[in-house]
C-alpha cells in the first residue's frame, strides 16, 4: 500500500465514521456534563468512543480531506498532517486538568480515542514519512502496419 491508497482509505473511512456517528444504536446516545456542545450525535460510537456532533464533524472534515488530497496527489502531505493532528490528539487526550481532554468542553478526546488516536498517528506516520512513493511510468506503445 502506498500513500496514495492509505489517504483515501483513511479518508472514507472518516467519512463513514464521521456519518455513523450520528446514527441510534450505533452511537449509545446520552448526555456528557464535560461537553458544551451537546446535541444529535453525542454518545459513544459502537458503545466505546466518546463522540459529539462537533467530533462527528471533525471526522467528516478529515475525510473529505483525506479523499481530495489523495486525488490531488497531495496524499504524502495529508498523511503527515494527520499524523501530526492525532499524534497531539493521542497526547492532549492524556491531561486531564484544566478539561483538555474534552478539548475545553467542545470535543472529547479522552478513553479509547487516545489509543485510536496514537494507532492512526503511527500508520500515517508511516505513510507520510517511511512509506512507499507512488511512481509513474509512462510507456509509449508504437503500431506499425505493414502495405
Amino acid at each position: 500500500m502506498n500513500a496514495r491508497t492509505f489517504a483515501m482509505v483513511l479518508g472514507v473511512v472518516f467519512v463513514l465514521v464521521g456519518i455513523l456517528g450520528f446514527v441510534p444504536g450505533i452511537n449509545q446516545m446520552h448526555h456528557d456534563p464535560n461537553l458544551t456542545v451537546e446535541g444529535p450525535g453525542t454518545g459513544h460510537l459502537l458503545g466505546l468512543f466518546h463522540v459529539n456532533v462537533l467530533h462527528n464533524a471533525v471526522h467528516i472534515l478529515f475525510g473529505v480531506l483525506g479523499i481530495a488530497m489523495s486525488r490531488a496527489g497531495k496524499a504524502r502531505d495529508y498523511c503527515r498532517f494527520v499524523a501530526i493532528a492525532y499524534g497531539l490528539l493521542a497526547i492532549l487526550g492524556l491531561i486531564p486538568a484544566m478539561n483538555v481532554r474534552y478539548t475545553f468542553g467542545l470535543i472529547p478526546i479522552e478513553g479509547n480515542d487516545v489509543w485510536l488516536h496514537a494507532l492512526i498517528a503511527i500508520a500515517a506516520a508511516f505513510f507520510g514519512w517511511a512509506g512507499t512513493t507512488e511512481t509513474t511510468t509512462a510507456t509509449t506503445t508504437t503500431t506499425t502496419t505493414n502495405p
